[in-house]
């Protein structure tokens, strides 16, 4: 067994039990889709800002109407109006 690389084993174990196959499916799954909306954060929200020097408040140059959460359930976005100064 010390010869052997991760993967043999990995298979040799798939081979040997394989009600581990949606386990490994689900988590699978459950991973992408952590990394996915991790990168959806990053790269859609307002709170972050990833260039400071051009844009340094992000969240001031969102229009009232512009969808930012991932789901509204009663907000209709296209129907607000706006009611915050201009900076």
């Amino acid at each position: 067994m010390a010869g052997t690389s991760t993967g043999a084993r990995f298979y040799r174990q798939i081979k040997r039990h394989p009600a581990l196959i949606p386990m490994i499916g689900f988590i699978g799954l459950g991973m992408g889709s952590a990394a996915l909306y991790l990168l959806r954060l990053a790269l859609r929200s307002p709170d972050v800002c990833w260039d400071r020097k051009n844009n340094p408040e992000p969240w001031n140059r969102l229009s009232p109407n512009d969808q930012y959460k991932f789901l509204a359930v009663s907000t209709d976005y296209k129907k607000l109006k706006k009611d915050r100064p201009d900076f």
